[in-house]
């Protein structure tokens, strides 16, 4: 449970409904993949289809059926070590690089433990709907939507690595709008409220709400798009160190990196993207995605000098960030439901922050150092998920996201 003021929490039946839709939701994630498909892991950062399901049913189990279910017994004991995520608290892992190994339980079986998981947590919810019980099944069912995402981000990564390009969903010829000209809008500036404030359910390193001091700034109306950075690759942006964090330019270098992942180029020079509809002809209106920190800040760095709408160009802090969502921006329809954007902010606690009490205390917390903050959300994200406090958190040279930019620029 959280230290301080408990959230506001949802009745039982009204809890029991999202309950329901979330653990349907994951299952029709998996319609179109084979159990082949669900057993695979591409590499170290992603995890196999089936371990999300049963990562995710191995949370309910453990943080709510364990502790509260009376004459409690587990489906069985050794899933408790074998998805177990980063929880040292609750005891053994299964070595994270290794999930794909892991052909035993099968699929079937993950499938049919969900279900008798979720008639469980069904009981526990309608005949001891405590305060405790409500607030972590609220908690896990946000933790399955943190997972939803990530099941989809690792399958396109796993699907880019087969020369069949195979999608998981059918082809769509809908091509993003033209852009809007781009410009720049007036920033909120001085002391801003950054930060959680309210009763609904927010992770923990959302809060405590606090002040921040934004400069006087201005934020652009759109995302970045695949045109200009286009324009960033055909004028020599990753050959030239001169954009280059230092540690940024040894990882371009060991990593061979010319171009954002999943642009592939054909015999002929000509662009293509792989997205979860196949491979598709590059479209130059979309948002750019799947960029590290490290090319969204060379990508300024170069913006900055070389076009001249960016003209003084850098990312934006989180805090501007914020504060632009807060604010209502109407002729902005892109700052949730695209891609991540990264900012500048490294993934800090907040003034103030304590963890969680309890069981799920290792939430957030413990990751909080050589990672930066993005903010928004996603096309991947479901729906309802993120909000302008939401702080996605990845390290430098993560780029098997759905990560992208939008630019600010110091106006004095």
């Amino acid at each position: 449970m959280p230290n301080k003021t408990p959230y506001q929490l949802f009745s039982a039946n009204e809890l029991l409904e999202k309950f329901h839709h979330s653990r349907k939701y994951s299952t029709n994630l998996i319609l179109n993949l084979s159990s082949e498909d669900c057993q695979a892991q591409s590499m170290e950062d992603a995890s196999p289809a089936k371990w999300h399901l049963a990562h995710v049913t191995w949370f309910y189990e453990v943080m709510l059926l364990k502790p509260f279910e009376e004459n409690f017994s587990f489906w069985n004991a050794e899933f408790s070590v074998l998805f177990n995520s980063y929880y040292n608290g609750i005891g053994d892992k299964h070595t994270r690089s290794k999930r794909g190994l892991l052909t035993r339980p099968s699929l079937a079986e993950v499938l049919e433990w969900r279900k008798n998981i979720e008639v469980r947590v069904t009981n526990l919810l309608r005949n001891k709907p405590s305060a405790k019980i409500l607030w972590l099944i609220e908690l896990g069912i946000n933790h399955e939507q943190q997972h939803q995402e990530l099941l989809l981000t690792d399958i396109h990564h796993l699907f880019s690595n087969n020369s069949l390009a195979p999608g998981l969903v059918s082809q769509s010829s809908h091509a993003d709008p033209a852009d809007e000209p781009f410009q720049w809008i007036k920033g909120v500036c001085g002391l801003v409220d950054t930060g959680y404030d309210g009763n609904e359910f927010h992770f923990d390193n959302e809060g405590p709400k606090h002040s921040a001091l934004n400069p006087t700034h201005s934020m652009g109306n759109r995302l970045v798009n695949n045109s200009e950075w286009l324009q960033f690759i055909d004028d020599g942006g990753y050959q030239n160190f001169k954009w280059w964090l230092d540690e940024g330019w040894a990882w371009l270098q060991a990593e061979k990196i010319a171009m954002p992942l999943y642009w592939f180029k054909d015999d002929q020079n000509h662009l293509s993207h792989f997205s979860l509809h196949g491979n598709k002809s590059l479209d130059m209106h979309a948002p750019v995605s799947n960029i590290s920190y490290f090319e969204a800040d060379a990508f300024a760095r170069w913006a900055s000098q070389n076009l001249t709408e960016y003209a003084k160009a850098r990312l934006p802090t989180e805090f501007e960030w914020e504060a632009f969502a807060r604010s209502g921006v109407n002729s902005c329809n892109d700052i949730f439901g695209k891609v991540w954007q990264w900012t500048s902010s490294h993934y800090h606690p907040y003034p103030g922050y304590q963890p969680w009490g309890g069981i799920a205390g290792e939430y957030n917390g413990k990751f909080m150092v050589n990672q930066m903050v993005l903010r928004g959300s996603s096309a991947y994200t479901p729906i309802g998920h993120s909000r302008p406090t939401y702080r996605n958190f990845f390290p430098t040279h993560a780029r098997w996201q759905m990560s992208g930019l939008r630019l600010a620029k110091n106006d004095i």
